[in-house]
C-alpha cells in the first residue's frame, strides 16, 4: 500500500543511543535534557523566537488563545485542518470565516476587515501545505484593529518567507511535529512566540508551575517527554536531505503535470518552500474522484486534504465559502515522502494524465 506520505525513521541505532541518555538519568519527563537541548538545536536550526516544545501540534494552538486571554470572535480560515477551528471552540471563542485566495489558498486578506466587528479578539489564519499568508497585511490589519494574530504553520517546518522564520510571524506561530511530517518527534510539537509572552505560554504548558511548590497561574500539561525528544534529535540531522529528496520528487510531479487539466499549488512570492505536501487541484470533484478511484485500484492512496471545508462542520453554523468549499472539493494531495519508488512515481503520474491530459 501506497499511502500519501511515509514517515521518515532513522536509524535505530542512533535513536537507541540518544535515548540512553535518559536511561542513565532516569529522566523521561518533565522537560529533560533531551527536551532542551532539542529546543535549543532547532532555535538554531530554524533561525526562530522562543521555542517551547509539546507533546502534540494542538495543544500549542489552545493554549495561544488561552494565554492571549482571547474572547469572543477569532477570525479564521475555512481551508485548514480541523485542530485550527476546534481548538478555537473548544477554548470557548467563536470561528468566524473569511473565505481563501483561489490560487495561494490561504485566507484571503482582502476579505479580513469586513469581517471585524466589536467582538473580534484575533486573527487565526494558517499557512495552507507551507504557502504563506500575507503576514505583512494581516499584522497591519491587527495593528489598526488592536487583535492579536496566531498563525497555524503546522506544515511550515524550515519554511521562510522574505529571508526569515515562518514562525516569527505573529505574535504566536504554532507547529506539528506529528509522525507524518516532513520534521517528527514520533508525536509533538511545538509554539513560537514573540519574547515578551514566553513565559506565560511556558507555565501554561506546565501546569501553571512557578517552582515545584508554588503556582503562576492556570495550566495544563503539555510537556514534551525525553522519548518524543531522542526522536526529534535523531530526525533532526536527516531533515535537509529529507528536503533535497522531496524537492526531486515535487520537480517530477511539477514537470509531468504542467499539460494536465489542473492546477498546482502557488506559491507566494519570496518563500522558500519545504515541500511538505503536494496538491493538485482538478477541474471538478468529478474528476478527482476518477483519479483518486483509479489510484487505489493499483493500491495508491493520495488524500483529500483539506476536505470537507470547516464551515460545514456540524458543531458549527454553516456559512457559505464558496471559493473554500470548491477548492475542497477539487484538491487531492499526492504521495510524496522520500523512499517513494520511481516505479511508483511513474504510476501516479501516467494515471493522472490518463484522465486529465
Amino acid at each position: 500500500m501506497i499511502n500519501v506520505t511515509k514517515t521518515f525513521l532513522p536509524p535505530q541505532k542512533e535513536y537507541q543511543a540518544i535515548l540512553e541518555r535518559a536511561w542513565e538519568r532516569g529522566w523521561m519527563t518533565n522537560r529533560g535534557v533531551l527536551v532542551q537541548e532539542l529546543e535549543m538545536k532547532l532555535k538554531s536550526f530554524l533561525d526562530s523566537f522562543h521555542i517551547i516544545n509539546m507533546t502534540n501540534g494542538t495543544l500549542p494552538l489552545q493554549i495561544a488563545i488561552k494565554a492571549l486571554g482571547l474572547t469572543g470572535e477569532i477570525i479564521t480560515t475555512p481551508f485548514s485542518y480541523v485542530a485550527t477551528t476546534s481548538s478555537i471552540v473548544w477554548e470557548g471563542c467563536v470561528p468566524v470565516y473569511v473565505d481563501i485566495h483561489p490560487e495561494y489558498l490561504t485566507i484571503d486578506e482582502s476579505k479580513i476587515e469586513a469581517a471585524i466587528t466589536s467582538k473580534t479578539s484575533a486573527i487565526l489564519a494558517t499557512h495552507v501545505f507551507g504557502n504563506p499568508c500575507a503576514v505583512d497585511v494581516i499584522q497591519a490589519i491587527a495593528d489598526k484593529h488592536g487583535l492579536k494574530v496566531i498563525y497555524d504553520a503546522a506544515h511550515c517546518f524550515n519554511v521562510k518567507y522574505k529571508g526569515q522564520s515562518i514562525f516569527n510571524y505573529g505574535d504566536v506561530s504554532t507547529c506539528s511535529f506529528h509522525a507524518t511530517k516532513l520534521f517528527h518527534t514520533g508525536e509533538g510539537g511545538a509554539l513560537f512566540c514573540k519574547p515578551e509572552y514566553y513565559d506565560r505560554m511556558f507555565y501554561h504548558h506546565n501546569f501553571g508551575h512557578q517552582g515545584q511548590e508554588a503556582f503562576q497561574g492556570l495550566g495544563i500539561n503539555a510537556k514534551m517527554s525525553e522519548l518524543q525528544a531522542a526522536m526529534g534529535l535523531a530526525v533532526l540531522p536527516y531533515v535537509s536531505n529529507i528536503m533535497e529528496i522531496r524537492h526531486k520528487v515535487a520537480s517530477i510531479y511539477n514537470a509531468a503535470l504542467k499539460g494536465c487539466d489542473l492546477d498546482l499549488l502557488k506559491l507566494r512570492p519570496e518563500t522558500a518552500w519545504n515541500y511538505s505536501y503536494y496538491p493538485v487541484i482538478f477541474n471538478s470533484e468529478h474528476a478527482l474522484l476518477e483519479v483518486k478511484k483509479a489510484l487505489e485500484a493499483i493500491n495508491i492512496y493520495p488524500r483529500r486534504y483539506f476536505y470537507p471545508s470547516l464551515n460545514l462542520l456540524p458543531y458549527i453554523n454553516s456559512v457559505s465559502m464558496p471559493i473554500a468549499n470548491s477548492i475542497s472539493k477539487r484538491v487531492l494531495c499526492l504521495p510524496l515522502y522520500p523512499e517513494l519508488d520511481e516505479a511508483i512515481l511513474t504510476k501516479i503520474i501516467t494515471t493522472i494524465q490518463s484522465i486529465t491530459l
